[in-house]
């Protein structure tokens, strides 16, 4: 992921250029990097080290999308539909 994809981003879904922290920031750029490696697994089949790496991330959205689950859940509904991530 390039700087200005990454800059993109936070101004989608941050309140301003420099708002990183919020949960809907934080899925999307794992959205984006979970999508990413996937690619890559499909030329790479037996790069188990890097798939780790992705279940760890996968893993992690998860963490966040059931913290904004709780915490409000209009922008879970919000963000997995924006996204297209299946639940």
């Amino acid at each position: 992921m390039t700087k200005e994809e990454k800059l993109g981003i936070i101004k989608q879904y941050g309140a301003n250029d420099k708002d990183s922290g919020k949960p809907e920031v934080q899925i999307a750029l794992l959205t984006k990097r979970i999508n990413d490696l996937t690619d890559h697994f499909n030329v790479h089949k037996k790069d188990h080290h890097s798939r780790r790496g992705l279940m760890m991330m996968v893993g992690k959205r998860r963490r966040l999308l059931d913290y904004l689950v709780k915490k409000d859940i209009e922008r879970y509904r919000s963000i997995i539909k924006e996204l297209n991530i299946r639940k």
